[in-house]
């Protein structure tokens, strides 16, 4: 049973909710937040759509199947590591760019391990919530 009130209001929260998440994500290498947090509102958003029209149209408006963005998110975090031994530094040793871009301040390889963990986190939570639906 579809109801209206329900998907209604998800078709006004979802935007808000991936906004917020990578609101949350941006913030998280300079004050608290980051990949996990952002993950999971991001996570959460998309089990509302989810729950409000059905996990087939769900995973149509991801477009990408959830364990892929595991893999992804996997690979981006490991190469945010490797980054720095291709320097000679430590693996996962932070590595900054010189200058600041607007809105984002200093960027470096913290936030980009960062968005491999919110991809994995959605990844995810997203499985779980879609095998558990599913059944």
């Amino acid at each position: 049973m579809i109801s209206l009130i329900l998907s209604t209001a998800t078709r006004y929260l979802l935007p808000l909710l991936l906004l917020f998440s990578v609101f949350v994500l941006l913030r998280g290498h300079n004050e608290p937040g980051g990949g996990f947090v952002g993950g999971l509102v991001a996570s959460a958003a998309l089990a509302l759509y989810s729950i409000a029209y059905g996990v087939a149209a769900a995973r149509r408006m991801l477009r990408i199947d959830p364990r892929a963005l595991i893999g992804v998110g996997l690979l981006i975090a490991i190469g945010s590591g490797l980054l720095s031994m291709a320097r000679g530094l430590p693996f996962l040793t932070g590595l900054w760019v010189e200058r600041e871009l607007p809105l984002l301040g200093k960027v470096g390889t913290p936030l980009l391990f960062d968005v491999g963990v919110f991809l994995v986190v959605i990844g995810v939570v997203l499985t779980i919530i879609f095998a558990l639906s599913e059944e």
